[in-house]
């Protein structure tokens, strides 16, 4: 039986306010992508395709972000933060192709250096990965801990 001061857990009220939650952090980061995108939109013309690959990374990263909400308070929630890590450090190395970028402007071959931007973006994402990491086996101990201690 349940007592007065407990309620029954409601499963699928607690999945619709993570959706909820999950929707309008995406909602965020798009206007936020957008924002910013406003400053970039010039140089489209000077690096062909840097609007598909900026849209891909954001697509990519908002939906890692949403299904680490829908299973936030599992498990699987680290897993998609380590993913989301993983991600960023990858793409950012394919895109930046290693951080050396050769481009030609109007008969000009230009070459430029990205590799100290590519260098700190990997970092912080080792950072994020790191934490999320953590992150993981604290949750797995503390299920352990509540599972020894009943």
């Amino acid at each position: 039986m349940v007592e007065e001061n407990e309620r029954p857990k409601r499963p699928a009220r607690s999945l619709i306010f993570k959706a909820v939650k999950a929707l309008a952090k995406s909602f965020i980061i798009y206007l936020l992508y957008l924002f910013v995108w406003s400053f970039f939109a010039q140089f489209e013309s000077y690096v062909p395709g840097l609007q598909q690959i900026a849209e891909n990374f954001v697509i990519v990263y908002i939906l890692l972000g949403v299904f680490g909400d829908l299973v936030s308070g599992t498990v699987f929630q680290h897993f998609f933060n380590v993913a989301r890590a993983f991600f960023v450090i990858g793409y950012l190395t394919l895109a930046l192709q290693g951080g050396i970028l050769n481009l030609e402007y109007m008969g000009v071959a230009l070459t430029v250096d990205l590799r100290l931007f590519l260098m700190a973006a990997i970092l912080l994402s080792l950072l994020s990965l790191a934490k999320s990491m953590l992150q993981a086996i604290k949750y797995m101990g503390e299920k352990a801990e509540l599972t020894l201690n009943p």
